[in-house]
This record gives C-alpha cells, structure tokens and sequence, in this order.
C-alpha cells in the first residue's frame, strides 16, 4: 500500500500485512504512525488525499470554534483506535480558506472521508472517539 508520511510528507510503499507492525517512512525514519492526527495545509493536503491508498478522515475545524475544541481531544482519541488502518488529519480553515471553499464547508467541525482521492463521506458536528470510530468504520 502507498502510505504517506504525517512527518515530511514522502510516499512510502508498505505491504498490507505489516502496517501494524509500526513502519517508519523510508525518507524521513520517523513512524508512519503515531496515534495522532496530521495538520495539513494545503500542499499537505493534496499530497495524502492523492497518494495514500489508506483512506484518509479530515476534520475540517477553526481555531474559534467552541465545539471544535470540544471534539479535538475525541478526534485525537479516534486515532489511536482507527491507526494504522485509517489516517486522521485535521485542516484549520482559517489557514486553508482556499480547501474550506473548494469543499464547500458551510460549518464546522466538519468530518470528511477521502478514499481514492474523492470524498465518498461527510458528517458535521462534534462526535466522541466512538462515535467517530463507528462512523469511519460505516463509511470508509
């Protein structure tokens, strides 16, 4: 599988089996996961959503939003639970206006699926670790 590095943003080749097996990126050598979601900006951004044949959940967020901060520990929680099968990233809209708008996000936290380099799912509003668990699972 094509893994994209949440480090320096390298594609990395790894065979299926052994994601769980904590691959470090060829580039870099840091982990290719760390149970943590990844701060993309845009060029970041394009990088996984077209290179990584993992499907990657985005939460769309802003500083300023009260149920943003309110879900960002539960989204963090998310990804210790859904890594290595699933990459978590987080885009702050005020620093990508230009993909807030291309993605036409009218509210935010806004949660989107990309699998493939298409979105295939959408979900707005702040979700606990479990729930956002069970949609990934339903939706990916």
């Amino acid at each position: 599988m094509h893994v994209v590095c949440p480090h320096c943003h390298a594609t990395n080749r790894v065979p299926q089996e052994r994601l769980a097996e904590g691959p470090n990126c060829g580039q870099c050598h840091q982990p290719l996961f760390d149970g943590h979601p990844v701060a993309l900006d845009e060029a970041a951004f394009r990088r996984h959503i077209a290179s990584s044949e993992l499907p990657v959940v985005v939460d769309f967020w802003a500083p300023w939003c009260g149920p943003c901060r309110v879900m960002a520990p539960e989204f963090e929680k998310a990804a210790g639970l859904l890594e290595p099968a699933y990459r978590l990233a987080k885009v702050n809209t005020e620093e990508a206006q230009h993909l807030a708008h291309r993605f036409n996000i009218r509210s935010i936290p806004t949660m989107a699926i990309f699998r493939g380099g298409q979105e295939v799912a959408r979900q707005s509003g702040a979700m606990g670790s479990a729930q956002i668990a069970a949609w990934v699972k339903a939706n990916a």
